[in-house]
């Protein structure tokens, strides 16, 4: 098993860094005591977990004792963010919250955190100085060294209105303007998988309207995928869900799948 210690100064990042190891896969525990470490590990590999760590900060530190056996006898990657004192300076007083080591002098503690949690920067595969880093380039950063993909995936849900839109979804998409295959006694009973169905959906003077969905559906799992999110989910609708929205959820599936990874469910095609 995969097993990472998180560590650094309080404020430079490390609820960042763990969110994006989740993301990853790794089984996270806050701040648990060293000498509980290879109890941890052994049950977690016992129940199949591949990938777990823990973060260490300055609440960590009475447990220190038994810190340098714990890394002699598991040998985990170490991983530790610090920054420039008055950017953790400012940080703080953004968020308004008090440094672990207590309500006093700031700057003290900052200093005094570092000194203790010096052993584990010493132990450190990977340091990271977060002074100038946007969370999503302290994500990256740990995905490369851990030799990790970001995979991006687009969740594409057609659904039917009269049962309500996914509350799962970033943006919804109205298909209803499109041509109604229910008013043709033969294609009623068909769903938008059947190729004439979606002859009949997709029309010359149809092709405008489908195109503005893609280029918006496009643009928005662009942007989407730059602000560092690891998926994005639309749902695009029509009146049932059973034909005009499966069918251009299969063509947006189509078209879309050379940019992103893509998968399509369809919620409602089974209703009646």
């Amino acid at each position: 098993m995969r097993f990472l210690v998180l560590s650094g100064l309080s404020g430079a990042g490390k609820t960042t860094a763990r969110n994006a190891l989740e993301d990853l896969g790794y089984f996270m525990v806050d701040n648990l005591p060293p000498a509980l470490w290879p109890g941890l590990v052994q049950t977690l590999q016992e129940s199949g977990v591949e990938r777990a760590g823990v973060v260490v900060d300055a609440r960590t530190l009475p447990f220190f004792g038994a810190l340098e056996g714990a890394l002699e006898e598991l040998r985990p990657q170490v991983v530790f963010l610090e920054a420039k004192p008055e950017v953790l300076l400012r940080r703080y007083n953004l968020t308004r919250r008090l440094h672990p080591l207590g309500a006093g002098n700031l700057m003290r503690e900052i200093g005094e955190e570092r000194k203790a949690l010096s052993p584990l920067r010493a132990r450190a595969d990977l340091v990271l100085d977060t002074s100038d880093l946007t969370p999503r380039a302290l994500t990256e950063a740990l995905a490369r060294f851990l030799g990790e993909e970001r995979g991006f995936l687009l969740r594409l849900i057609s659904f039917g209105f009269k049962w309500g839109p996914p509350q799962e979804a970033d943006l919804v998409l109205d298909v209803r303007p499109l041509p109604n295959p229910h008013y043709d006694p033969a294609l009623r009973p068909r769903t938008g998988l059947d190729p004439e169905v979606r002859a009949y959906v997709f029309r010359e003077e149809t092709e405008p309207y489908y195109r503005a969905l893609l280029t918006t559906l496009g643009l928005a799992a662009e942007g989407a995928r730059k602000e560092g999110r690891l998926a994005y989910t639309a749902a695009i609708g029509c009146t049932g869900g059973k034909h005009r929205s499966v069918a251009v959820a299969e063509r947006l599936a189509e078209e879309l799948s050379a940019r992103f990874q893509v998968e399509v469910t369809h919620r409602d095609v089974e209703k009646e």
